[in-house]
């Protein structure tokens, strides 16, 4: 009995004494200092929001990788190079866009699909654009105007989830394009306009649709189109979309490796990722046209860097391969190029700990988006706490934000992947004040809040590469079976 209560004893004191260990690692080679220079400089004006395939794009990724090689990182398997060339294809914005009808002429029109068009002739009139709403209309060789969203539900979000839908509705109809009306207040029509008026991109080789309509938004605030729907179902209208063109875009992942310590764990990887791009230049506020994203992501991005330093010189048993994806802006489009162009078998990658965010509410949180989704749960509370923070799950669901980052494209091939992010309890305008915005700038963040938000992330990072128990996702989530398949379990 003595001699067990002695085992248990030297047992505790060894384990006491290697996490505060690992905790003193963190500590000597994450720094204030260092977290405020690096977010300086991507977020700064010179940088110009850092738009993927932009020549400041390309400045970023070069400094990430210069980053990765001072501190002994190793490049790309089979190379000297940090860089991974993305092939995009880019479509450019319209440089044209007038909607008319009877003595109105409206110019906020937003290209959800990037097709030039000049129309002039008979418009439809289709309520909300939904398969009833067809019903005892011809629309065959016309445009189809239709109110945005639904009825019930005119969130924005919502309403560009059902174009594709929409669209669909008025092509097997017959229809030749799609107009939907919006009264959009002016802040948030400038993200639309930001977003899908700026030049669209995708993976080369993945052309669209050669029956794809001409879609787009109207913004109507003061309702005139909508009236003049009241008493007639169908008019002429003038629609005219120029200046939408593509060329192919190269952009970069940044993509480094240092090899475990453990014989045999060193086979198995963890992944440290987060995007570096952000959305550019827009349109001006206050004079302000830079969006230098700085929470978006420069702060993801400079978490990586601090795994990287600390895991360079102090190797965990696991390897680890560090990955900074561009194009996330875009559609994800680094990680998902990444997935289907590994530099390392995707079986060997055992866990994605991406590092992404939209800015924060509450100083005293880390909220991990699919932290209840994989088994290193523990590990993640364990280190927030560690340097007084308390580690929570999305707060807010409704947001999809699991599947609006790089480690969605690894949890669809079956790789666990949460996302670890700046404390927040609700998307609230706290958030949206700062998200895709000007002022997100680096001078507006708590880096007292972010030093101890670093330490977390790299203290976790260590955790779960050291573990003996490889993690895994939570037998009836999502992706469960697919990472059954990929690792063959």
């Amino acid at each position: 009995m003595r001699t067990s209560v002695l085992l248990l004893l030297l047992f505790t004191i060894t384990f006491s004494i290697h996490a505060q260990d690992e905790v003193e690692k963190v500590k000597s080679t994450v720094s204030k200092s260092k977290i405020e220079g690096h977010i300086y400089f991507l977020a700064s004006d010179e940088l110009k929001g850092r738009q993927t395939g932009s020549p400041e794009n390309k400045i970023a990724a070069q400094y990430l990788a210069n980053m990765l090689r001072s501190y002994g990182v190793k490049p790309i398997p089979g190379s000297k190079s940090y860089l991974q060339t993305v092939e995009l294809k880019k479509t450019s914005g319209a440089t044209k866009s007038i909607f008319k009808t009877e003595n109105i002429e409206l110019k906020k029109i937003a290209t959800i699909n990037k097709i030039n068009a000049n129309y002039k002739g008979k418009a439809v009139f289709i309520n909300y654009g939904l398969k009833e709403d067809y019903k005892n209309l011809s629309v065959k060789g016309k445009y189809v105007i239709s109110y945005i969203g639904t009825k019930d539900n005119k969130d924005i979000r919502n309403a560009f989830s059902l174009a594709k839908q929409k669209s669909k509705f008025a092509r097997d109809k017959g229809a030749i394009g799609v107009i939907e009306i919006s009264n959009i207040d002016d802040n948030l029509w400038a993200q639309i306009d930001h977003y899908f008026n700026g030049d669209e991109m995708e993976i080369m080789g993945q052309n669209k649709s050669s029956d794809d309509l001409p879609y787009v938004i109207v913004n109507d605030p003061t309702e005139e189109v909508s009236k003049a729907f009241t008493t007639k179902k169908e008019t002429d209208i003038e629609i005219n979309i120029e200046g939408i063109k593509q060329s192919n875009v190269y952009s970069q992942n940044v993509v480094g490796i240092v090899e475990g310590s453990d014989p045999k764990l060193k086979n198995e990887y963890i992944i440290y990722s987060a995007h570096y791009d952000h959305v550019g230049i827009g349109k001006a506020v206050e004079n302000d046209s830079i969006y230098n994203g700085a929470r978006d992501n420069a702060v993801g991005t400079v978490t990586v860097l601090s795994a990287a330093e600390n895991i360079a010189k102090y190797p965990t048993k696991r390897s680890a391969l560090f990955i900074m994806f561009t194009g996330e802006e875009k559609g994800l489009l680094g990680s998902k190029w990444y997935v289907e162009h590994p530099v390392l078998p995707l079986k060997q990658m055992i866990y994605c700990f991406n590092s992404d965010n939209g800015g924060y509410n509450d100083t005293s949180l880390a909220t991990i988006i699919g932290l209840n989704r994989t088994t290193a749960k523990d590990d993640i509370i364990n280190a927030a706490t560690k340097f007084g923070l308390k580690a929570i799950d999305d707060p807010a669901p409704e947001q999809g934000l699991f599947d609006r980052s790089d480690n969605v494209n690894f949890a669809a091939k079956g790789i666990p992947a949460p996302t670890f992010s700046m404390g927040f309890t609700a998307f609230d305008e706290e958030i949206t004040k700062y998200y895709h915005q000007v002022t997100d700038n680096p001078d507006s963040v708590d880096y007292d809040y972010l030093f101890k938000f670093f330490q977390s992330y790299v203290l976790a990072c260590r955790n779960i590469a050291n573990n003996p128990k490889t993690p895994f996702w939570v037998e009836g989530d999502k992706y469960y079976d697919a990472g059954k398949k990929l690792y063959q379990k």
